[in-house]
């Protein structure tokens, strides 16, 4: 299809999202759940969903239309993802009728030395970062399950590179509030600071080192095309340039030259990883997730295994009763999670006992349905027998002592992330959340490529205590919450979901599901309806921290106060503040596969 009737194409669609929606009675989101009979995408960005949508429509499957998203997303959400970030992905492949899950993430350098680094170096600058892992990630996916050329799905994120987009206000803000580590380098401010100054929200936004990064995958690819070899050897080519080759050389050098640590053994030693899904039934569902080095998967699966002993329906949702149940299930979750996840290639993780359901029982009998409970301390999954009943929030077995302190600052570093689900009309589903980690990653753009690493060696991702699974270590790769869900009912596709937040990326997953699986919510009424969101201080390595409780302010105050009457001091946040979900629904009775697109950002669901 020619460039012009692509250009009218996502003129119609971009109208069509501006009409205004009117309300009905007892109606809990104003906008539309999209349908979509011959395919549909959700992204956090609506170029990012057309630039899918276009892929489809021109004959490529869902795959093909998740690598042409992620490209894009890099371009018009550079802050929260790019092909030098990391990220999962959640695949439903409809001729092996089974669920995947890849892993695109990077490990920190073999270098780092962290006992010599603060916190702060760990989270922005030259000394921040792991091995680029999500353009490896676009290569595996591509070439196990897409159909399409590099070159062909690259082409709308080259464009918008190469020619330019209206950026977006949030994008604007996150450039000011980093225009001073901007400054400190030639390369980032030629990128983020083009004519000297921050850009301003609407303004044409190019990015011509990053399309000229791009533009040299497709080369590599496009000339072992022309040199006789078949797909998946073009696509090794792509791979090979970016890590082996001379875009390896020039971040290498880039990193040498300012006094970091990365190195052509770290890119060279980079793959991608396919690995099982982790996976739970929940009321007849199967869920499947992403496994470590993901938290957010282990999170939500065992969050929905500790509800599970809970008639949720019958208190009702949005009740004090029903988020209190879904508050200290999460507190529980996460007293494990935060004991025992790390990088599977370093740790050997009792994974199976984590989600058996005889361990859910027993973590079960912390929640109190009367009562608040202290943060709680992990318990021990192997010898469940051995349990300990205790919400005092004390050590318990294979748990850290609280008042323990490592060499770091404790507090956790905010993360930026994005996400998308999409459906083919082949019966495919992609799920996927990429990350920069915290904004723009590193906040340094390597050299003359464009790219900003995931800062994944900040602390949040890693642990501040030296003798902890999950501590900063060369080599090694470190944790995301990321954790992009499908769920199957009697083995047929019914749901696909995603969310940024970082550490509420779990919470928020959790919260819809339950929506969806327990109260059967449509997917867009699901997705807007309000939520809440915990903290611990310092964080939730910790037993013992202090949580704090914040809810979105659109529930009745007879529900905050039933809330503080069972122990919580509610912190109320703006209506829509919380986590940016994705979702894809299919509606049991009547067959239709529809979408939603979060109103907390600028996300957008489309459909053909």
């Amino acid at each position: 299809m020619k460039t012009h009737t692509w250009t009218r194409l996502a003129l119609f669609a971009a109208s069509l999202l501006l009409l205004p929606l009117e309300a009905t009675a007892g109606q809990l989101s104003h906008r539309p759940a999209v349908p979509g009979p011959n395919g549909l995408v959700t992204a956090g960005h609506p170029l990012a969903s057309m630039a899918g949508l276009r892929t489809l429509m021109a004959g490529g499957n869902a795959a093909d239309a998740a690598v042409a998203t992620l490209a894009t997303l890099n371009v018009v959400r550079p802050q929260m993802s790019g092909m030098a970030g990391n990220g999962f992905v959640t695949l439903y492949d409809r001729v092996s009728d089974r669920v995947y899950s890849l892993a695109g993430t990077g490990a920190a350098p073999l270098a780092l030395d962290p006992a010599s680094r603060t916190a702060d170096e760990l989270n922005k600058g030259i000394h921040a970062g792991v091995v680029p892992g999500l353009f490896g990630g676009w290569i595996a996916l591509l070439d196990r399950f897409g159909t399409m050329s590099l070159a062909q799905v690259l082409a709308p994120a080259i464009d918008y590179a190469e020619n330019g987009h209206p950026i977006e206000a949030s994008v604007v803000a996150s450039i000011e509030s980093h225009r001073e580590l901007f400054e400190s380098f030639p390369s980032s401010r030629r990128m983020f600071l083009p004519l000297g100054r921050v850009p301003e929200p609407g303004e044409t936004f190019r990015m011509p080192d990053l399309a000229n990064t791009l533009r040299k995958v497709v080369e590599a690819e496009q000339m072992a095309l022309a040199a006789g070899k078949t797909r998946s050897e073009a696509l090794q080519a792509a791979f090979d340039r970016f890590y082996r080759g001379d875009i390896a050389v020039e971040m290498a050098r880039f990193y040498r030259e300012n006094g970091g640590d990365f190195t052509m053994e770290d890119f060279a030693r980079y793959e991608p990883i396919w690995a099982e899904p982790l996976r739970t039934t929940y009321r007849g569902y199967d869920v499947y997730t992403s496994p470590p080095t993901s938290r957010g998967g282990l999170e939500v699966t065992m969050q929905l295994n500790l509800v599970e002993g809970f008639d949720l329906r019958s208190l009702g949702a949005g009740s004090a009763e029903t988020i209190h149940l879904l508050s200290e299930a999460i507190k529980v979750a996460k007293a494990d999670v935060y004991a025992y996840a790390a990088d599977p290639a370093l740790v050997d993780m009792p994974l199976d006992e984590l989600l058996s359901k005889d361990y859910a029982a027993a973590r079960r009998s912390l929640i109190d349905p009367s009562g608040v409970m202290v943060y709680p301390g992990p318990g021990n999954p192997v010898r469940v027998d051995e349990f300990q009943s205790s919400r005092s929030g004390g050590a318990a077995a294979g748990g850290e002592v609280l008042g323990r302190r490592g060499h770091l600052a404790e507090a956790s570093y905010a993360g930026s992330t994005t996400s998308f689900s999409i459906a083919d009309r082949f019966g495919n589903v992609v799920a996927a959340t990429p990350t920069h980690g915290g904004a723009f990653g590193t906040g340094v753009v390597v050299g003359n490529t464009g790219l900003t690493f995931n800062n994944g060696s900040r602390i949040g991702s890693t642990s501040p205590y030296p003798d902890h699974v999950n501590y900063v270590r060369g080599g090694q790769i470190p944790i995301l919450n990321n954790s992009p869900i499908i769920v199957l009912r009697d083995g047929r596709f019914h749901a696909a979901l995603g969310t940024p937040g970082g550490e509420t990326i779990g919470q928020t997953q959790f919260q819809v599901l339950v929506n969806l699986l327990d109260f059967e919510m449509p997917i867009q009424e699901a997705i807007a309806a309000p939520r809440f969101a915990l903290s611990g201080e310092p964080n939730f390595y910790m037993p013992g921290a202090e949580v704090h409780f914040r809810l979105e302010d659109r529930l009745p105050g007879d529900v905050v106060g039933s809330l503080e009457g069972l122990g919580y001091t509610v912190e109320l946040a703006p209506g829509y503040a919380f986590g940016s979900m994705q979702g894809i629904t299919l509606d049991a009775v009547t067959g239709a596969l529809m979408a939603g697109a979060d109103p907390r950002r600028v996300a957008y669901a489309v459909g053909w």
